[in-house]
């Protein structure tokens, strides 16, 4: 595979502007497919129809096709919100002579076959001149815009395989290419609304903006609790928003909305996140159930337990969001994101990965605590008990999809799941699931059990790791274990530097030098010192690790401390899926006699 520096880049630097840090990008999304906002009013990422689409608008990547909204003065500075419990962003320019702002959704309820996304802009303060620019290149920039017509001030066109049509800017101007441009004026107070539809199929129905803005609005009133009984309720309702955006009608969520985003620079460790990981989807599950029987939670019992279903003990890690296999890995014919490289596709749809089978088991367990627990549940559960029955004793790839080794947090995983299973399912098939996790966590701890005490990354590895403080937590041992003390003190004492947490060592390598501080590792060291009661110790972690975000507050999977930058693609949704859960957990006072165990 050849590198940055030596593929051809012709396509990639056709209409592309320099890239934003990663903190600094906002998303939309609704569900079936996200996009990127960059801060002066680009859509720097877009997929069409579905999540793993070829991309419409790549330029987050270096890639062409643009939809940009900004003020014509060019002399101004950007900010802006989050519509509280939504993915409706409002971003916002001061300029020399006045304020700019552009109300921002992907319109929902979503269609499978056809995105929609609003644009609504004002001139908050004094008249405004707002510059528009659309070039819809579809299948990672190879479609340019054709047949471009405009009829009754509506826009036309196709780009491949997707028909499109823009409405609110009659006025524009066709380039030479297809693309729109058009110089909007607004009165001070004034509003001007674009609708841009990209489908599969034409259609002629109205592209009424006020329809479309409340239909959303209502969506997301609906799909967003309250969540003023947790512990951190705006952040909490972002988490939820999040979450909902990401996740398909299928029930399956992508682990997040990019591509190609590096997690360390020039180090070839960027993936293809568009796709549903079994793990991710359990994390999110396990978190909306620790707050409520709220819909997301139904959605991923019905995903996981469908794959279950349908491959049994040779699950893959996983699926695209409509249940599908990864395609490979392939490159594509960008510059990439600085430091970054520039593909689609997974390898890891070849793993087995043991712990997810641990992690289905709790989720569905959760389920049932709520009455949530459907027969295809039930059924999938005891082929996720089965799978570990058959499987514990072999290599896997683990958590972080490394090479196939004994590693103590899948086994431990396992231990939990059957546990809950057993206690909540109830089913005659359940009747022997406790043994078998008794059974597991004996033959673990005399592999992976250090002669310190502390448990081991693997059975051939001593090393330290923060992703063992996770079943420990959800009570794999009595939280009162030496082994759980032992562990969570080997992990502060050598992975977690001012506050943040790290995953495990490199070599030699300092921790900050080798990789980012892992957010979902700080979120879950703070459930485990709730787990043993120390909840001033949990606060301290919790709050450190949800301030590693940025001005959009969205989380990545990793942070630079020293530079106070995110790492990896963006947002990531099982560290919004760690924080719901933090944040549900340590808001409810503790019942009388209640186990620290979950």
């Amino acid at each position: 595979m050849t590198g940055p520096g030596t593929r051809d880049t012709a396509v990639s630097r056709v209409g592309a502007d320099s890239p934003w840090t990663l903190r600094d990008y906002a998303l939309i999304a609704d569900g079936e497919r996200g996009a990127l906002i960059d801060p002066r009013g680009g859509v720097a990422w877009l997929c069409a129809p579905a999540w793993h689409s070829g991309a419409v608008f790549s330029g987050l990547l270096g890639g062409p096709g643009r939809f940009r909204v900004r003020p014509a003065d060019r002399w101004n500075v950007w900010g802006g919100y989050y519509e509280d419990g939504t993915l409706i962003r409002v971003s916002r320019w001061v300029t020399a002579d006045g304020i700019v702002s552009c109300r921002e959704a992907l319109a929902a309820p979503a269609d499978t076959g056809r995105a929609v996304l609003l644009r609504q802009i004002r001139a908050v303060r004094s008249d405004a001149v707002v510059d528009m620019d659309l070039d819809v290149r579809a299948d990672y920039g190879q479609q340019p815009m054709t047949q471009v017509r405009q009829e009754s001030g509506t826009w036309w066109g196709r780009s491949g395989a997707l028909y499109t049509r823009l409405a609110g800017a009659g006025e524009a101007r066709p380039g030479p290419d297809g693309e729109l441009h058009a110089r909007l004026r607004l009165p001070e107070g004034g509003t001007r609304d674009l609708v841009l539809e990209l489908a599969t199929e034409q259609s002629d129905s109205p592209l009424d903006p006020r329809r479309l803005w409340n239909a959303t609005e209502r969506w997301w009133k609906q799909a967003v609790p309250d969540c003023s009984d947790t512990a951190a309720p705006r952040d909490t309702r972002m988490a939820y928003a999040v979450l909902n955006g990401l996740t398909s009608s299928t029930g399956g969520m992508v682990a997040a909305a990019t591509t190609s985003l590096p997690e360390r620079a020039d180090t070839g460790r960027d993936y293809d996140y568009r796709y549903a990981w079994i793990r991710d989807q359990c994390y999110a599950g396990i978190a909306v159930a620790a707050h409520g029987p709220h819909p997301l939670l139904d959605r991923a019992v019905r995903f996981v337990a469908d794959r279950l279903l349908e491959d049994g003990e040779r699950l893959r890690p996983a699926y695209t969001v409509d249940g599908k296999p990864l395609p490979p890995e392939r490159d594509l014919p960008f510059v990439g994101y600085p430091g970054g490289k520039d593909w689609t596709g997974n390898r890891a749809r070849r793993q087995f990965q043991l712990d997810v089978f641990g992690e289905a088991l709790r989720l569905f367990a959760a389920a049932a605590r709520h009455g949530a627990l459907t027969t295809r549940a039930a059924e999938a559960a005891d082929v996720a008990a089965r799978a570990i029955s058959a499987r514990w004793a072999q290599a896997d790839a683990g958590l972080w999809e490394l090479e196939p080794r004994w590693w103590t947090h899948s086994r431990l995983c396992c231990v939990v799941g059957l546990r809950d299973a057993a206690r909540e399912l109830r089913t005659p098939a359940s009747a022997n699931w406790a043994e078998l996790a008794d059974h597991l966590l004996d033959a673990t701890r005399s592999r992976c059990l250090h002669p310190d005490g502390h448990w081991q990354r693997a059975d051939d590895d001593p090393g330290p790791e923060a992703a063992l403080l996770l079943p420990l937590a959800r009570g794999a041992v009595p939280p009162t274990d030496p082994s759980f003390r032992l562990t969570r003190a080997q992990v502060v004492r050598g992975l977690a530097q001012d506050g943040y947490v790290y995953r495990f060592r490199h070599g030699d390598e300092p921790l900050g030098d080798a990789e980012g501080a892992f957010l979902l590792c700080g979120f879950t060291m703070a459930l485990a010192a709730h787990a043993q009661g120390l909840h001033t110790d949990a606060a301290r972690w919790f709050e450190r690790t949800r301030s590693a975000c940025g001005p959009t507050g969205l989380f990545a999977e990793e942070y630079d401390v020293a530079q106070r930058q995110l790492r990896g693609n963006l947002p990531q949704g099982f560290v919004h899926a760690l924080l719901l859960e933090c944040s549900a957990r340590f808001g409810k006072a503790p019942e009388a006699g209640s186990s620290a165990g979950w």
